[in-house]
């Protein structure tokens, strides 16, 4: 921990004795039940080449909708085809 620095709950000035004190205490002691939740949202980034990403932006662009709504939509679309004709030839 930095010199200047100290915890926020366990006011440890090392990282030493915040393991004391954690070793102690339980943080339930410490949780507001009317904090809210934190709020996440999970994102990942799949590699494209350029101009294929050029070609999808400017379309995207055209339908006046975000690439990232795009893309969802389009591969949401391809996974139901992709789930019906499992399906069917399942069926056969």
């Amino acid at each position: 921990m930095a010199a200047n620095k100290r915890s926020s709950i366990s006011k440890a000035d090392s990282l030493e004795k915040m393991g004391e004190f954690w070793d102690t205490h339980d943080f339930t002691e410490y949780d507001d039940p009317n904090a809210p939740d934190a709020d996440f949202t999970v994102t990942c980034a799949v590699p494209i080449a350029l101009d294929i990403f050029e070609a999808v932006e400017q379309y995207a662009h055209r339908q006046g909708i975000g690439v990232e709504t795009l893309i969802n939509l389009w591969v949401q679309k391809k996974l139901a085809e992709e789930a019906q004709t499992t399906e069917d030839r399942e069926s056969e």
